[in-house]
C-alpha cells in the first residue's frame, strides 16, 4: 500500500489456466444478457499474453464454452494492454456494416506467471483476471451506441515494456538461462511514465475531437489501471472532476488487458454508470500505445 498504492490483488493458481477464467465470465455475462453462447456470430480473445503459442487463445476459450464444433470464429487480437479497446472497435466496426450481430470479447490475463519477483517496485503492481463482454447493435430508440475510437503507437517505447522469450526472437535453443530470464516482465517505469506523460494530453485532445464530446461533458472515465500514480497524473494532467476516475486498482492491481473491462463492470455493479451515461475507455499499452474509445452506454 505504501510503495504501490495496492491493498491487495489476486493470482491465479496452476488449476486457474488464462482460458477457464475468461470461459467463467462468459457464462455470466451470457446469463446476464439471457443469452446462449450458441448464439454467437464471433469470439475474441483480446489479452496481453497468449496462454499458449499456438493456437490462438480464443480458440481455445471457445472450447471450453462447449462451441468445439459449431464453426463460430475465433481470434486473437493482441495490442497489450490496450487489446480489449481495439477488439472493442473492430468488433462494434464489424458490428455497424454487419459482418456480425453478436460478439463476445474476453481479457484474461495471468500476469503472475511472467513476473520478476526480485524487481519488486514491478512485481508489486500485477494482478490476475478476466472479464467477459458480450456485444451488438441495439434499437436506435435505446440510444447506446459506440461513439469513436482512436490508437496512436510511439515505437520509441518498444522496449520499455517488454516480455523478449514466448515468440521466435529468443529460443530455447539460445540457452535455459537465457530464455528463462527473457520469460520476465521487464519494464523502465520512469522512462515509460515520462514518455506517456509526454503525448497523453494531446492523444486526449485528439480522442475528444474525434468522438465530438469534451472530457468534461464525460459522466466516467475509465482508465487502465496501470498504476497509482499514472491514475494521478491522468487526473491532474486532464483536469477532472474528483468523481470522474474509476478506480480499482488497490483491489485489483495492474491487470493489463483486463483492466479496463473489469473497471467497467464495478462501475456498472456499483450504479456509477447508468444506461444513456457519456463514458471513455482510455489507456496506454507497451509499443508504447494510447488508446481509447467514447461510448454512450
Amino acid at each position: 500500500r505504501r510503495q504501490v498504492g495496492i491493498d491487495y490483488r489476486h493470482y491465479a493458481t496452476d488449476e486457474e489456466p488464462a482460458t477457464l477464467m475468461p470461459a467463467r465470465a462468459a457464462e455470466d455475462a451470457f446469463r446476464r444478457a439471457g443469452l446462449r453462447a450458441d448464439q454467437l456470430d464471433c469470439v475474441i480473445s483480446a489479452c496481453s499474453v497468449m496462454e499458449q503459442a499456438i493456437p490462438c487463445t480464443a480458440v481455445l476459450v471457445q472450447r471450453r464454452l462447449g462451441l468445439a464444433g459449431s464453426g463460430i470464429p475465433a481470434f486473437d487480437i493482441n495490442a497489450t494492454c490496450l487489446s480489449f479497446v481495439v477488439a472493442l472497435d473492430l468488433a462494434a466496426a464489424a458490428i455497424a456494416v454487419g459482418r456480425y450481430r453478436r460478439v463476445l470479447i474476453v481479457s484474461s490475463e495471468v500476469a503472475s506467471a511472467g513476473l520478476d519477483w526480485d524487481d519488486r517496485e514491478t512485481a508489486a503492481l500485477f494482478g490476475d483476471g478476466a472479464a467477459a463482454t458480450v456485444i451488438e447493435a441495439c434499437p436506435a430508440e435505446e440510444g447506446s451506441r459506440f461513439i469513436a475510437a482512436h490508437m496512436e503507437t510511439y515505437s520509441e517505447g518498444a522496449e520499455l515494456c517488454q516480455v523478449r522469450a514466448g515468440g521466435t526472437r529468443l529460443r530455447i535453443a539460445n540457452g535455459v538461462e537465457a530464455f528463462e530470464q527473457g520469460a520476465h516482465f521487464e519494464m523502465s517505469g520512469r522512462a515509460t511514465y515520462r514518455l506517456a506523460a509526454q503525448h497523453l494530453p494531446r492523444f486526449m485532445d485528439r480522442l475528444s475531437s474525434r468522438s465530438g464530446i469534451a472530457i468534461g461533458d464525460l459522466k466516467k472515465l475509465i482508465p487502465h489501471q496501470a498504476s497509482a500514480k499514472a491514475l494521478k497524473h491522468l487526473e491532474v494532467a486532464l483536469g477532472l472532476r474528483a468523481d470522474m476516475l474509476v478506480r480499482v486498482l488497490e483491489t485489483r492491481g495492474n491487470q493489463m488487458a483486463a483492466s479496463i473491462p473489469i473497471a467497467l463492470h464495478g462501475a456498472i455493479e456499483r450504479g456509477e454508470i447508468a444506461r444513456g451515461d457519456l463514458i471513455a475507455l482510455v489507456g496506454s499499452g507497451a509499443g508504447l500505445s494510447f488508446g481509447g474509445a467514447v461510448l454512450r452506454y
